[in-house]
């Protein structure tokens, strides 16, 4: 019995089935499980789909939305990851996690719920697997702890409320670790091999940050399973083996397609996925500009600037506000976990789970901090760990719960969570309630107070609560922060309690508005009968265009306006053959290809209607056949 079982036996009796049969409704607990540990996991994961679905979808990317529409559109654009509906340039990234959200359009229609809806229950399945993975190593108490920290994440409320594709990843990469787990767990081998399946489809949604997890799977195998360190290290091998063959899968076959019957690749410079994955997605990101970085010197737009890399990055700031209120608590409980497990027999699940999630915890948090540039939607990877970490250390802490120094941790832990929440609470912001300081300061104070006075005169029933008090300290302000997210509309691209400025600024950019609906019929009647709507500089001018009508827009340059598709020839022929005559860009672009179009075309007056945002500034050209 682990100590999480222990400890639900503390708290209620768990009657078991006398005929032994199979419980079949699915809200009733397995046997061998506290009856009402399903019933209440249902509701965590209830709870997150409210605050995933609730008012969600303001923020679209619509740079994704877009390239979903143009796949939607025909099998062709699906399998290549097409970007635009004529399929000239794919996305800038892998499809796995927007070929689920084509499906969903073409089931639906083109609407934000279509889109939204796969990340919400992608969202949803990961708190259940979280707390599989958790219950398999620490108990059921431990489990459900996991999967509510998890759903109370705001890093992951805020991702999982739009269409980007790291919730797809972040549900693959814990399914890699539940079948890692159950390898450690029963022994079964041909589980390390499922575990590399799921991780190569996860490179398929996220690229090399996929394979980050892999140090954390092979690791916790080496470590907490028995036999000789020959098998283990060859198992680990064929996970990799296995995650490397499924990651380069889809890869390979694009590549040997023909480059003629296929877009071009974006992202690269020769039309090579191997490039816009390892290098413009991969280790580029290390020290180079970012895309965002390019796509603004390309045009000429400001998009706010990360915060620099530091060993304090994700502590302090806007990181800080997404992730870091319950690194400390995390970081302790890794500490304490690995020194109390380190003596404890080979193959021992608590020892299992420290390594697991401190080992995906510092891969990522130690990537996330020094590369050159990350959006805040990044660090819900670090969320199940933190999430696994928190809820082994508990029932860990509660299994020694007689020890002095097990007592000042846990004291030092909630003091610290308290502090620490209270200093990276902003002064005001987007959703900010004036009583969350001083009252998680009051219910801190108060929290100690229960958890020295339960020590002292020990009646189980005190310990209980004392444990109860001291997990909702630590988790009020991440919570409110979530809850506060939903009620207010954020996503993705927000940060809890942001400057109410930045909220703004973040919707004017990333938000649903009617501006193209109401351009198109303008657009429309310039058109004057050519096969395509108009031509961009960048894929980004392309996007609002492409999903609004769902009509050809051609992307020149890719999404950040660097690649060389289409070439200047190419545009040069398109022209007089009607292909397409307005053109939008930059007013001052060096680009050889928009040179020659503001050379060769006729300069038109940018519209100045109310519904054009008045930031943006742009070159309009009209293109006659004569050019």
């Amino acid at each position: 019995m682990t100590t999480g079982d222990a400890l639900a036996a503390a708290v209620v009796s768990t009657p078991t089935d006398p005929t032994g049969r199979r419980r079949a409704a699915f809200w009733l607990s397995p046997a061998g499980q506290p009856r009402w540990a399903r019933p209440v996991l249902l509701a965590v994961a209830l709870m997150s789909a409210v605050l995933y679905a609730w008012r969600a979808g303001t923020y679209l990317e619509v740079y994704y939305a877009a390239a979903v529409r143009s796949m939607s559109m025909s099998w062709h654009n699906f399998f290549f990851a097409a970007f635009d509906p004529a399929g000239t340039v794919t996305l800038d990234k892998l499809p796995g996690a927007f070929w689920i959200q084509t499906l969903f359009v073409r089931a639906f229609g083109v609407n934000t719920l279509a889109i939204v809806l796969p990340q919400v229950l992608e969202g949803m399945l990961s708190v259940l697997v979280l707390y599989r993975i958790v219950r398999r190593l620490c108990g059921a108490i431990a489990g459900l702890v996991a999967a509510f920290v998890l759903a109370l994440s705001p890093a992951t409320v805020a991702l999982n409320r739009g269409n980007i594709s790291d919730t797809f990843m972040v549900l693959l990469l814990l399914l890699a670790a539940d079948a890692a787990v159950t390898s450690v767990t029963t022994g079964r081998r041909r589980s390390m091999l499922v575990a590399g399946f799921w991780v190569g489809l996860a490179f398929q949604a996220k690229m090399v940050e996929a394979w980050l997890v892999l140090p954390a799977l092979g690791l916790t195998y080496l470590i907490a399973t028995t036999g000789t360190w020959r098998k283990r290290l060859l198992r680990i091998a064929a996970m990799g083996i296995v995650a490397g063959v499924v990651s380069l899968s889809w890869m390979t076959v694009v590549t040997l397609t023909p480059a003629s019957t296929r877009p071009y690749i974006d992202g690269s410079q020769n039309n090579s996925l191997f490039q816009q994955v390892f290098v413009y997605n991969g280790f580029g990101r290390l020290d180079q500009a970012s895309p965002n970085q390019l796509l603004t010197q390309s045009i000429g737009i400001e998009i706010p600037a990360s915060p620099t890399p530091a060993w304090n990055r994700l502590l302090t700031g806007s990181f800080g506000r997404d992730i870091g209120w319950l690194l400390p608590a995390a970081f302790i409980a890794l500490v304490a976990g690995l020194a109390e497990t380190r003596r404890k027999p080979r193959g021992k699940p608590a020892r299992a789970s420290f390594v697991l999630w401190g080992t995906w915890l510092l891969t990522f948090a130690f990537i996330f901090s020094f590369s050159s540039s990350i959006n805040s939607y990044y660090t819900a990877a670090l969320s199940p760990p933190i999430a696994g970490l928190i809820a082994s250390g508990s029932v860990l802490a509660w299994g020694r719960r007689h020890s002095i120094w097990v007592r000042i941790a846990v004291v030092a832990t909630v003091l610290i969570s308290v502090a620490y929440a209270v200093w990276l609470l902003p002064v005001t912001g987007t959703g900010l309630p004036g009583w969350l300081a001083p009252g998680v300061l009051a219910l801190g104070a108060a929290a100690v107070g229960l958890v020295i006075s339960s020590w002292n005169f020990a009646p189980p029933r005190l310990l209980v609560t004392s444990v109860a008090a001291m997990l909702v300290t630590i988790l009020l302000v991440p919570a409110v922060a979530s809850v506060s997210i939903a009620s207010n509309r954020l996503g993705p691209f927000d940060t809890p309690f942001q400057p109410v400025a930045i909220t703004y600024e973040v919707r004017a950019f990333f938000g649903v508005t009617s501006t193209t609906a109401k351009l198109l019929p303008s657009l429309e009647q310039a058109r004057q009968g050519a096969p395509y709507l108009m031509a961009t500089e960048t894929s980004a001018l392309a996007s609002p265009f492409i999903f609004d009508s769902g009509q050809e827009v051609l992307p020149i340059g890719g999404f950040t306006g660097t690649i060389p598709e289409p070439s200047l020839a190419t545009i040069r022929s398109m022209i007089p053959a009607g292909k397409f005559h307005l053109v939008l860009q930059s007013p001052s672009t060096t680009d050889p290809r928009l040179v020659w179009i503001a050379r060769h075309c006729i300069s038109i007056p940018q519209p100045t209607d109310a519904d054009v945002p008045s930031q943006t500034h742009y070159a309009i050209y009209y293109c006659l056949p004569s050019s």
